[in-house]
């Protein structure tokens, strides 16, 4: 497992706890998507990291561009982690915050991977066959993948349903080859 990863839980897990016990967890995520934009900006991770940045420092930039966006306890979390040395890991704990608030939401991530952009109409079916199938609430993700030469990769966490030209063209070889 990535050291980032391991290194994110307890933090994500304790701002989804925070978030949880005030009833905000859209806030909450808002507050950490805010955040993590304003770490991936050059000028802001290069003066985090340097030496001479004090933590005061550091939070006061991410309070300038969060304003009232970021509630007190936000701020102190964000303080926790400017102590710590782990403002480099917010776009981690987002992830992992995020899964937490799927499963606390009964709601699944499907990253689908498409060979034709869909319409809405069609992106609606898919949606409810897919609530159907997993019986929770689906957030969908598209990409458009032309290798794919027809229909879709699906895949929601370790599941995958490959109904691609290229997926059913790669069977047909392997039974073929046997």
């Amino acid at each position: 497992m990535d050291q980032r990863t391991t290194s994110a839980r307890p933090y994500a897990r304790a701002a989804f706890a925070c978030a949880n016990s005030a009833g905000d967890l859209a806030g909450w995520s808002h507050s950490l998507q805010i955040a993590v934009a304003t770490m991936a900006a050059t000028a802001v991770r290069d003066r985090v990291a340097h030496p001479r940045c004090t933590v005061d420092e550091a939070v006061s930039i991410f309070k300038d561009i969060g304003g009232e966006q970021f509630s007190a306890v936000f701020s102190n979390f964000l303080t926790l982690l400017a102590e710590r040395g782990r403002l480099p890991l917010l776009g981690e704990i987002l992830a992992q915050y995020e899964q937490l608030r799927r499963q606390a939401e009964s709601r699944v991530l499907v990253q689908v991977r498409s060979a034709q952009p869909m319409d809405d109409a069609a992106q609606q079916v898919l949606i409810e066959r897919l609530q159907a199938r997993f019986g929770q609430a689906v957030d969908m993700e598209l990409e458009i993948d032309p290798d794919l030469i027809g229909g879709a990769v699906i895949r929601a966490g370790d599941q995958v349903i490959d109904g691609s030209v290229r997926g059913r063209l790669q069977r047909l070889a392997r039974e073929v080859a046997i």
